[in-house]
């Protein structure tokens, strides 16, 4: 893989976009009925309000959160602007926002885009589906101005959804992939690579971090790597391959013994997953050393034993990552501890785990499209 010194990625400030989220506790299984679902929705009415930051244009929006972590933030879409909440998902590739195409139960009560309204929207034929594990959609290729805080993309081609299934519940707008072109299921060309290529972007680089704060604080940037995010050095990591964001995995260990990846394996570094991911036997294997049983579709602890579960340690590329026990464990709409390891819910030949939020909240996280290689780093 290519390497780059870390001064060519520490960017001026004004050349990076960041736009900050705000973390919402979850609310599927706080709230129950559509009425309980509506009047969330109407209290936590969503608020934009424009920063200047060092010459940048900084967008603070909240997070809403659904499976209990599930960053999203503000984009815009057409001319004049029509404002969506959507996940920045580095484990898809596609862009696609809910419209009044879709008559799914998961459309009815989110915002929906009306292309009628938009003066620079073009429509064409073309038609795609996506299997995300957790849900399905099926949509129709279009083009409009779209932007993120500072960066325009006009002409974007993105995805409207014209059927859904698995998202009901849910209260993002829609998905907005960060991996690699090689991975769109409809074909059409990122916003990222679009952004890139224009030259929008300083950097081929965008950076995460999630706040450990229940209400703001995360942010993701293009363009370049704020260091005020994180500890110490940013860690390289080589990609395990060319063209998605993943990477080699030594192994996993707790109390210095290998309890997973033990002749090493995959792990996906994804922001659009919650959890952490991995095959039903090692993470049952997990769940039973840190005494974790079996309750509903979670494993639960005692709460009053999280600070005194050791660390389950991540080796990638020679370096351990742990995350401690308060990190992986999280509550309930009840006060229950249960914890953050579920099987993988798309089968794989080999090995492969998936890294969602609960190791990026511990590691700021850094994606290098220039040098195909991910960046960690104690997150502040």
């Amino acid at each position: 893989m290519k390497w780059l010194v870390l001064l060519g990625l520490v960017a001026f400030s004004e050349c990076i976009v960041k736009i900050p989220l705000r973390r919402v506790k979850t609310m599927r299984n706080t709230l129950s009925g559509k009425n309980m679902l509506n009047n969330f929705l109407k209290k936590h009415a969503y608020r934009q309000s424009q920063i200047s930051f060092r010459g940048s244009n900084l967008t603070i929006h909240p997070l809403r959160n659904i499976y209990d972590l599930v960053y999203m933030g503000n984009i815009t879409i057409g001319t004049p602007p029509q404002e969506f909440q959507v996940v920045f998902d580095t484990g898809s590739a596609d862009f696609w926002v809910h419209s009044l195409f879709c008559t799914s139960p998961a459309c009815a009560t989110r915002v929906r885009f009306r292309q009628h309204q938009s003066s620079t929207f073009r429509s064409t034929r073309k038609t795609f589906s996506i299997n995300y594990g957790s849900g399905t959609m099926r949509g129709v290729i279009v083009h409009d101005t779209v932007q993120i805080g500072d960066l325009v993309s006009t002409d974007q081609p993105f995805g409207l959804s014209m059927a859904e299934s698995g998202f009901e519940g849910t209260v993002f707008d829609g998905i907005l992939g960060l991996n690699y072109p090689n991975l769109s299921r409809s074909g059409a060309i990122p916003i990222f690579d679009k952004l890139k290529n224009e030259g929008a972007i300083s950097e081929p680089v965008f950076a995460f971090y999630f706040s450990k704060d229940e209400r703001e604080g995360s942010v993701v940037m293009f363009g370049g790597v704020d260091h005020r995010y994180y500890k110490g050095e940013l860690n390289w990591i080589p990609l395990f391959e060319e063209g998605d964001w993943s990477v080699y995995m030594d192994r996993i260990t707790m109390k210095r013994k290998v309890v997973a990846c033990s002749s090493g394996c995959e792990a996906i570094v994804d922001t659009g997953t919650s959890l952490i991911r991995g095959p039903r036997k090692l993470v049952n294997n997990i769940q039973n050393l840190i005494g974790a049983r079996p309750r509903g579709s979670k494993h639960y602890v005692y709460c009053s034993v999280v600070n005194t579960l050791p660390s389950i340690i991540f080796t990638i590329n020679g370096i351990n990552y742990p995350v401690p026990g308060r990190a992986y464990i999280l509550k309930d709409s009840r006060g229950h501890c249960y914890t953050t390891f579920q099987e993988n819910p798309l089968s794989q030949s080999t090995e492969s785990w998936i890294l969602g939020e609960v190791f990026l909240r511990v590691y700021f996280s850094v994606f290098d499209r220039g040098n195909d290689r991910i960046g960690l780093a104690q997150a502040v």
